[in-house]
């Protein structure tokens, strides 16, 4: 019955799992919630020592890597994307296509996917207290998360659909082809 915060990577330092676990930590202050941290890495040894630190090692769960993520990430009520770098930001875009809100960092791809209010929030790299605070935004109006978490899949679905996707790319090899075609 308590909320559940999630993260989803593989827990290489830009990933910055150890913010997961401090904006876990805050919320927890603020009401009862669990985090649930899917994958492996590096950095798993330091999150588990960490959540123990911060007293919150009962309200943590380590699931390593899993082969389907979809069920686990539909389960989340916040997904958590903190990172220092990120390419594109698949973990969230497909945390949004299950309905879940996103709070993410403004790290590379990751403010190109996200609409900021709607589908989550975004805060600067290593603020992890405005992370904590949107968390809790979310987490305090169930009719708001079900709205944000449903304008998240549509985003997810309306945009980054493969029948959106897949034309783009195929679109894009035909030009390059087409640029190139007296060295093939």
């Amino acid at each position: 019955g308590e909320p559940i915060l999630m993260h989803l990577s593989n827990f290489r330092p830009v990933k910055r799992v150890l913010d997961v676990v401090r904006i876990a930590h805050m919320v927890c202050r603020q009401r009862p919630v669990r985090l649930i941290l899917i994958g492996d890495g590096p950095e798993r040894p330091r999150a588990e020592a960490l959540a123990r630190e911060l007293g919150i090692a009962d309200r943590v769960t380590f699931l390593g890597k899993q082969e389907d993520v979809y069920p686990l990430l539909a389960i989340g009520d916040v997904f958590l994307m903190p990172s220092e770098q990120e390419s594109f930001g698949l973990a969230a875009l497909e945390a949004m296509a299950c309905g879940v809100p996103c709070v993410t960092s403004d790290a590379g791809g990751l403010a190109e996917i996200m609409v900021e209010g709607k589908t989550g929030f975004i805060a600067r790299v290593g603020d992890v207290e405005t992370m904590a605070r949107r968390a809790v935004e979310i987490l305090a109006s169930p009719g708001r998360r079900q709205q944000m978490g449903r304008q998240a899949r549509e985003h997810a679905y309306r945009n980054f659909h493969e029948s959106k996707i897949v034309p783009q790319y195929l679109e894009l090899y035909r030009q390059v082809m087409e640029a190139h075609r007296d060295r093939i």
